[in-house]
């Protein structure tokens, strides 16, 4: 069983950084591809970013690009993303995800993950 246990979130000023941290407990950290998705308060969960099995491709949402980084180590079976130039409408719960698979790509679907953390909080005030 796969399971992933997310750090860093928090409050944080418009313009602000926040790091979050996802320890995903796996011997074959490698097998795994992982993304970030992100629910506010009355929307559906959307997608943030993503990353292949050896951190070789990202792929992040439109609203996040450029501010967002998606990164992982894989000596600490470790997902992150680095937030920077945060804004009020970032504020949400953020969910780390783990899929395994053979492909060296990412995948930007929830319904590609079986596997989910519990969520952190973000808050982002104006």
């Amino acid at each position: 069983q796969v399971q992933l246990v997310e750090a860093g979130g928090g409050l944080v000023q418009a313009g602000g950084s926040l790091r979050l941290s996802c320890a995903v407990s796996t011997r074959t950290f490698t097998n795994y591809a992982l993304g970030w998705f992100r629910q506010a308060p009355g929307k559906e969960q959307g997608f943030v970013a993503a990353i292949s099995r050896t951190g070789g491709t990202t792929y992040y949402a439109d609203s996040v690009k450029g501010r967002f980084t998606i990164s992982r180590d894989n000596a600490k079976n470790t997902v992150y993303l680095q937030m920077n130039s945060l804004k009020p409408e970032d504020t949400a719960v953020y969910y780390c995800a783990a899929v395994g698979t053979a492909y060296y790509r990412y995948y930007i679907r929830s319904s590609d993950y079986p596997y989910w953390g519990q969520g952190t909080q973000v808050t982002v005030s104006s």
